[in-house]
């Protein structure tokens, strides 16, 4: 049975020092506190939960700083839609491949140990299903399989182009399906998983503005006790839109018209007026917020104020994978509010005064919850667990809760040392052991992406 023994270790009952974690079967089968580390042990300085990165469209990372150029116009989101579009057309069952496991691995060096896929690339470049109509999410499927991360995969339900049930433009012919083909499409993705150690399938109505309300009530039904993803209040448009398609907003409309409770995670849920806030947070639902990818879209910032004063829950996603960092999500949320409310230490609170440690601990209960998973170093959860180089300097002579805050806010350079998920060591000295080759890889693809 492998043995990890840490000085210190962010249990979830708090920090604990030398903690010795054994690991069966790819799960925490025994905690130990305060015991030294005997021959046999692997010795790690600093111990942590990985964390979970509930929002990813894997895809985008091949994108990734391509669409930082003026247009002729203004520029927002849906003009980076379309870019988008264009990319997503010429892609292969192989590129996709390729860039997903980029993206997954650069997640884990990062200390995301386990990735919500929000999967909507369904069908060749013409629009036609293939033979096997899971092919795509079976390339996801292997991705994760080669690197290692966890994986709860979210089919993404897409009939329509607006509000309304407007028909589909030219460049999403890729993601659209009727209820009937989505149903086969769930139950093939849940075959192409099955090599998945650990793996979750859930769905994914995209939004309000791709589904219409009959097929939503259709497809959520499927889901059963799987997670319930939805893109939502993103853009100031997408509020307008909705507004003028059936006089509520987005949050209100759908809290009005599905049973959303603890299984739902609303991605982005970013303009919400305070009454939407709350009544979102009393349902136990998450936000899943993604605050690099908000920020480099211009989508806006987060209602934090009423949504966590009502004791809403959150995780983090790396949404377009335009940056992947677990810290760089977490800073880029405090500073939100930071700078909207002119204050400092928004996300702290009475209870718990390290503002790194509510980012992690939140993020980490949110997330789980959002992927279906228990999360955290406790007796038989998941081994999913990050260590951090003691010699880092911005670590220097820190210990409890101000680790988390000096990684988080002050680490230029990522202190990750070694990541483990379910009880396999894939990252050492910061670098994923199939780094080189994937890189090797996407390089590849991409060069023929690109010049296609």
């Amino acid at each position: 049975m492998p043995q990890l023994h840490f000085r210190e270790a962010l249990l979830s009952d708090g920090w604990s020092r030398d903690v010795r974690l054994s690991i069966d079967n790819g799960r925490i089968a025994a905690v130990e506190t305060g015991v030294t580390a005997i021959s046999g042990d692997e010795r790690h300085a600093i111990g942590l939960p990985g964390l979970p990165n509930l929002h990813s469209h894997a895809f985008q990372r091949g994108m990734a700083g391509l669409t930082e150029v003026r247009g002729g116009s203004s520029d927002s989101f849906w003009t980076w839609r379309e870019l988008m579009y264009r990319f997503v057309s010429r892609m292969t069952p192989e590129d996709i491949e390729a860039i997903a496991a980029q993206a997954y691995v650069e997640m884990l060096e990062a200390g995301f140990t386990r990735v919500g896929e929000f999967h909507y690339v369904h069908h060749d470049r013409s629009g036609a299903p293939y033979k096997d109509i899971a092919e795509l999410a079976g390339r996801i499927a292997a991705s994760a399989q080669a690197s290692g991360i966890g994986l709860t995969l979210l089919p993404v339900f897409y009939a329509h182009a607006g509000f309304g049930g407007r028909a589909p433009d030219e460049g999403q012919r890729r993601f659209i399906n009727t209820v009937d083909q989505f149903t086969r499409l769930l139950e093939a993705s849940q075959r192409a998983v099955a090599g998945c150690r650990g793996a979750k399938v859930g769905i994914a109505p995209h939004s309000l503005r791709a589904i219409m309300p009959d097929q939503l009530a259709a497809i959520l039904p499927l889901a059963a006790d799987g997670p319930i993803h939805i893109h939502i209040a993103e853009q100031m448009k997408e509020v307008d839109d909705c507004i003028a398609w059936s006089g509520s907003r987005p949050v209100r409309w759908l809290l009005d018209h599905a049973p959303v409770d603890r299984r739902w995670c609303l991605i982005h849920a970013t303009h919400m007026t305070d009454e939407e806030a709350r009544a979102m947070a009393a349902t136990g639902a998450v936000a899943g917020l993604c605050p690099v990818t908000e920020a480099n879209l211009g989508d806006g910032i987060f209602n934090a104020t009423a949504f966590f004063g009502a004791r809403g829950r959150f995780g983090v996603g790396s949404d377009s994978n335009v940056l992947i960092g677990t810290t760089d999500e977490l800073r880029q949320l405090e500073y939100s509010q930071r700078l909207a409310l002119r204050a400092r230490n928004v996300m702290a609170t009475a209870a718990i005064a390290s503002t790194g440690r509510v980012l992690f601990n939140d993020a980490l209960a949110g997330g789980s919850q959002a992927l279906g998973v228990a999360g955290g170093l406790a007796q038989g959860h998941v081994a999913d667990i990050v260590s951090l180089d003691p010699e880092n300097p911005m670590l220097a002579d820190r210990s409890g809760d101000a680790i988390l805050d000096s990684w988080i806010f002050g680490s230029r350079r990522s202190p990750v040392d070694c990541v483990w998920t379910s009880g396999r060591k894939v990252v050492t000295n910061g670098r994923h052991h199939q780094a080189e080759s994937v890189a090797a890889g996407f390089r590849r693809r991409l060069g023929g992406l690109l010049a296609a």
